[in-house]
């Protein structure tokens, strides 16, 4: 028969491991109730932006015969970049698919005027967009970073045909 501090002792080392072995669950859980609905997506900025690259690029193949295939090509990707942000977007926060999407449609945009200066602006569009993209990896999840990065690749790709 064990002596009744000995028996203290092991109930508080028992007790200790309990709450050690406990610390990683109410952390989870912490997080988990602390994320607030009302805080907006991540990926809306990227969203709202790639709706506008896509209008700029459709506003300068209109206007500039000569970058016309390469803006097209812009514009398809970057409506393609905004409706997987809103498919992702729209899978973590459920609409009712009578609700507008939470990523409105971009105004149309007028070109510059020159094609140097049109160029330049896509340009800028894309550098933006790469670099917006690239810096939110990091604080994603692993599907999201996955998503992201890519759009980011894609950007630094479309940059690439540019030149």
């Amino acid at each position: 028969m064990e002596s009744p501090s000995r028996a203290r002792s092991a109930l508080g080392r028992r007790s200790v491991l309990r709450l050690i072995a406990a610390t990683p669950v109410v952390a989870a859980l912490g997080t988990a109730c602390s994320s607030a609905p009302d805080e907006p997506d991540q990926l809306l900025a990227l969203a709202n932006a790639a709706k506008s690259d896509a209008r700029l690029a459709e506003a300068v193949a209109r206007s500039h015969a000569k970058l016309a295939d390469v803006a097209n090509e812009i514009a398809t990707a970057r409506n393609t970049h905004a409706g997987a942000l809103q498919q992702e977007i729209d899978r973590l926060n459920p609409r009712d698919p009578e609700d507008p999407p939470s990523v409105p449609d971009a105004p149309p945009q007028q070109a510059p005027g020159s094609a140097s200066a049109a160029s330049q602006a896509l340009v800028e569009a894309l550098n933006s967009a790469r670099d917006q993209a690239a810096g939110l990896v990091p604080a994603l999840p692993d599907y999201r970073a996955g998503l992201v990065g890519s759009i980011s690749a894609s950007c630094a790709s479309l940059l690439e045909v540019l030149r």
